[in-house]
């Protein structure tokens, strides 16, 4: 005998009546604009999954400010043409070529889940699919770029290195795409690296020049900086 269906969750119910009572209101000519005209977003951010990391919270950003596509470990794969289905692929290829975006970001984040999934050899398979295990696989060129663990390296530590040098990977990715190519050299298409601690707030970016992360603002508030956590 089937089980009945499990009612709409009621957090999500209770959600949207806070956001047609608050947020809606004061936005309503804006949704009304983005229903007759469509969206125009100028930047693209690519981001986790992770539900503590929301690219639209983090960057205060209004509706249809951001083209956002999120997958495990915020991974670009590189330009590979074939019959196989590809989303993230799929996502740029309409931000690129529809959407037109000008900027497009890579958000890292620490304690990402998908990271340490593959620096860690002892975690097993979710499913028969493994298709968390296929898919990061793609954090292989960057953790060959970064030496692997050091010898008395802390896995903490190591994990963040590697957070970070998927960021640069994902990015080097990107240009493998034609199009990006392409536009990022008539100066029309601009890539940025970024990276969020989810306990401490802290944005850092990717300077270019350097290929270091440095914080994106030169002063963080009293109020923030009153929280310690050993994440950077």
């Amino acid at each position: 005998m089937d089980k009945p269906a499990e009612p709409f969750p009621q957090r999500l119910t209770e959600g949207y009546r806070s956001f047609l009572d608050d947020r809606f209101i004061r936005e309503q000519s804006r949704y009304e604009e983005l229903g007759e005209n469509g969206q125009t977003p100028k930047i693209m951010l690519i981001g986790c999954c992770d539900s503590r990391v929301s690219p639209e919270v983090i960057f205060d950003a209004r509706p249809g400010e951001m083209f956002v596509a999120r997958n495990i470990a915020n991974l670009v794969p590189p330009f590979q043409p074939d019959d196989q289905l590809h989303g993230t692929s799929a996502a740029l290829e309409y931000a690129i070529q529809a959407l037109k975006v000008q900027h497009i970001v890579v958000l890292g984040h620490g304690r990402c889940g998908g990271i340490r999934a593959f620096a860690d050899d002892s975690q097993q398979a979710l499913s028969p699919g493994d298709f968390i295990g296929k898919w990061i696989t793609l954090i292989g060129p960057a953790a060959e770029r970064t030496g692997g663990r050091g010898r008395n390296e802390n896995f903490e530590d190591y994990l963040q290195r590697l957070e970070l040098a998927s960021i640069q990977q994902s990015l080097a990715n990107l240009r493998t795409f034609p199009c990006v190519q392409i536009l990022e050299s008539k100066g029309r298409l601009h890539l940025h690296g970024a990276y969020f601690a989810v306990a401490t707030g802290v944005l850092m970016i990717l300077d270019n020049a350097t290929g270091q992360f440095i914080p994106a603002v030169g002063e963080m508030p009293k109020r923030v900086q009153q929280i310690r956590c050993s994440e950077a």
